[in-house]
């Protein structure tokens, strides 16, 4: 995973795969490279294809998601 981290915008990346994530236990916070930020709780889903995205916790407890990730292709 690290290698697909950009190193001038700490924790922004994007991957080529379609991701299916959902927070299981917390909150999570998805930042888009566009500046928008969803806010996610627990049961929430997300699909994403190849967006550039970065992850944060807003809360002191930690967050548990699952991932199923699906190589693939950016056109």
């Amino acid at each position: 995973m690290g290698d697909h981290f950009e190193r001038g915008t700490p924790g922004m990346h994007t991957t080529d795969t379609i991701d299916y994530g959902v927070v299981v236990r917390g909150e999570m916070t998805l930042e888009l490279d566009d500046g928008q930020k969803v806010h996610l709780r627990q049961g929430d889903c997300i699909v994403q294809n190849g967006t550039r995205h970065r992850w944060r916790n807003p809360l002191p407890e930690p967050c548990l998601m699952a991932f199923i990730s699906v190589g693939g292709r950016r056109g």
